[in-house]
């Protein structure tokens, strides 16, 4: 079964990109996949800012992503671009540690005049980074999804979206891992 971890770079809690981001984990178990989440807020300031990718909670993110198929990135845009919690972690992965990996980049963000900073910012250095496919992204408004005690509440339009691109994702999965999707057809 294919691996996908679901990064999130919000420095926030609570955190809307970080519920997206479950949001979308909790679809993706539902089409067979085993998901793993990373919330880089999580990870030692002093670690991830000084580069220790020694230290255990930051070895093990780092590992995690060397070990996924496929990775969803989840961000909200600041300043019209992904955070520096994100840019700190991505800048710590190898050269091309997205090589031979399918990634999904989410941003939240509170006007669409932030729409393009998925194109724009995120998309060309998770290019970099070397993954075989960058999937359609979505950029999601903030007054659209909702965090609540029972969890996220995500407009009915943008759920649409939402789903749409998971498919995507999912099914570019699909051709990386032909033998995993394989065994998801026949169960």
């Amino acid at each position: 079964m294919p691996l996908v971890v679901t990064l999130s770079g919000s420095p926030q809690t609570p955190s809307r990109t970080v519920a997206l981001a479950d949001h979308v984990g909790a679809a993706l178990v539902r089409r067979g996949l085993d998901v793993e989440g990373v919330s880089v807020r999580d990870l030692e300031p002093a670690d991830l800012f000084h580069a220790r990718v020694g230290s255990p909670g930051l070895r093990a993110a780092l590992d995690l992503i060397a070990r996924a198929d496929a990775v969803v990135v989840a961000t909200p845009v600041y300043k019209a671009s992904y955070t520096g919690l994100i840019k700190a972690f991505l800048d710590l992965l190898p050269q091309f540690g997205l090589a031979g990996k399918v990634v999904l980049p989410l941003a939240t963000g509170g006007t669409l005049a932030h729409v393009l900073a998925v194109d724009y910012a995120l998309r060309p250095v998770l290019a970099s980074l070397g993954a075989l496919h960058v999937t359609t992204g979505l950029f999601v408004l903030d007054k659209t999804i909702a965090v609540t005690d029972a969890g996220l509440i995500v407009d009915a339009q943008v759920q649409e979206r939402l789903d749409a691109v998971v498919d995507e994702f999912v099914a570019a999965v699909d051709r990386v891992t032909p033998i995993a999707a394989a065994v998801r057809a026949v169960t």
